[in-house]
Parts: C-alpha cells; structure tokens; sequence
C-alpha cells in the first residue's frame, strides 16, 4: 500500500549503490523468457541488463521481461544502439528503469542521452501515460513523472580513448547518475586488448573514478569476468569507488557452472 511517506516508485539498483553497496547486474543477450527474472533474483542480482545493442532479443520481449523482473524487486536496464534515442524512450515506456548508452565520446552525447531519458524539467522525454511502472493504475501525471525521473538512471558507457579526454567534463553533466567502463573495449582501444591490469588501461580507469566521485556520480565497470587478472582489476576498482558492476553474462554463467559440472562427472570412478 502506498502511503504519504512511500515513494511511488523504487529502483532496488539505485538504492543499493546510494548505500554505498556494489549494484550487481547480471547481462542479458539471448534469453527471452521472464523466468530469468526470477532466476536472477534467486541469486541475489540487484539489476537486469538487457544488451540490444550485441544481442539479438527483440523490444517486445525486453519490455515483457522487464515488467516481470521490476515487479520481482530486480531493475530492468537496457543498452540500446548507440545514440539510439527513440529506443531507448520506447523502453523506458514499457518497463525499463535504466537506459545504457553506448559509446559515449562528448558531452553532447551525455546531455542528448539525459535529455531522451527524464522528462522535463530535467529532460524533454515525450509524455506518456498508461505506466508499468506503476501497474499500470491512474497516477496524476506530475506526481508519475517526478517518481520516474527521480527512479530512472540514465548510464554512459566510456569505451575509447576520445570518451576518456572528455571525462571530466561528461561526468558533469546534470542527470547523469552513472558512467560504466567498457574494459574491453577501452582496453583495445589504448592498444592493450584484454590486458585489463595493464598501467595504461588501469589509470584510464582510475581517471574515469575520479570523474565520478568528484561530480556525484557512481562509476561502474564491466567486462572483468572470471579470475586471473580479470579478478584482480575488478577488485582494484571497486577499491577506488566503482559499485555499479555487471557481474556476467547468462552464458558466462552457464559455461562455467557447466564446465564445471562436467569436470565433476568425468572426474568419477567408474567401478
């Protein structure tokens, strides 16, 4: 029941990272059924992220799934196409609580991301009615829309060498709550591929950080899976401050837990 003192609309991720926590998101590229949500949930993932920018899932079933996971208590985000602004409006009208940008360079890449992704006074986001969000009952529309600007995060991907010498600038820009490292991509493109605890690669990230703490924003990473020194990079970085992290895929799950799985059984006596 929503009282006075409620919020008409929570986001379990943002809440989590305004505690200081680490926000843990579990990508998205191929399932396309709304028990992933409740898997995820099982497992303790605070966020959803739907990848349409790689992956192959349609809108439709991105809306259908992020229905079912922000009414399990899990945030829906989706990473549209770069500089895809009519996606990403469309996805925030059917569920999503978060939209992902990739590629990120300038700081008119982050106001036009804002801009598509809050309504106004922050954004000039199109009106809309008829929320998910808030199961779909008749709210007055400012009070609706004040609680989904204050409950969307709107996230940058900074993923190349032109993104990292704007990023004290990109961090500064109002609205923006979040900016993610692409270490894949970030990494190639300071000519260190996959060397994610390379010195070049581990100040540009510290760089990025940096940005964030001292504009109020939280930094995220993602793209550190495994051991190794995927394992120790991400360990650095949420040192440094970062607490938005995509932990792993769907099928870097299921690989691993499937080869692991596999070893055991072939590891038996077989009398």
């Amino acid at each position: 029941m929503v009282t006075p003192s409620t919020p008409l609309l929570v986001n379990p991720l943002a809440e989590r990272m305004r505690k200081g926590e680490l926000g843990l998101n579990l990508m998205i590229r191929h399932a396309r059924t709304v028990d992933i949500a409740l898997a995820a949930r099982t497992c303790g993932f605070d966020g959803l992220f739907f990848d349409l920018q790689h992956g192959v899932i349609s809108e439709q079933e991105v809306s259908q799934m992020a229905v079912a996971a922000m009414n399990m208590g899990v945030t829906p985000l989706v990473r549209v196409p770069e500089k895809d602004y009519a996606a990403a409006l469309r996805l925030l009208d059917n569920g999503a609580l978060g939209i992902i940008m990739p590629e990120v360079t300038t700081v008119e890449d982050a106001r036009n991301t804002v801009a598509a992704c809050k309504y106004p006074p922050v954004g000039n986001r199109g009106a809309f009615g008829g929320w998910a969000h808030f199961g779909y009952r008749g709210i007055p529309t400012a009070e609706a829309r004040k609680a989904i600007n204050d409950a969307t995060l709107v996230i940058l991907m900074i993923e190349s060498k032109a993104a990292l010498e704007n990023i004290e600038a990109i961090a500064a820009v109002p609205g923006v709550d979040v900016i993610h490292i692409g270490t894949n991509d970030l990494s190639t493109d300071l000519c260190h591929p996959g060397e994610m605890t390379h010195p070049d690669v581990m100040a540009a990230v510290e760089r990025v950080v940096k940005a964030c703490r001292a504009n109020g924003k939280h930094a995220g990473v993602g793209g550190l899976y495994g051991g190794g020194d995927a394992a120790k990079a991400l360990a650095s970085v949420v040192k440094l401050g970062a607490r938005f992290i995509t932990s792993a895929s769907e099928w870097n799950l299921m690989m691993a837990a499937g080869t692991e799985r596999v070893k055991a059984l072939r590891s038996l006596p077989l009398g």
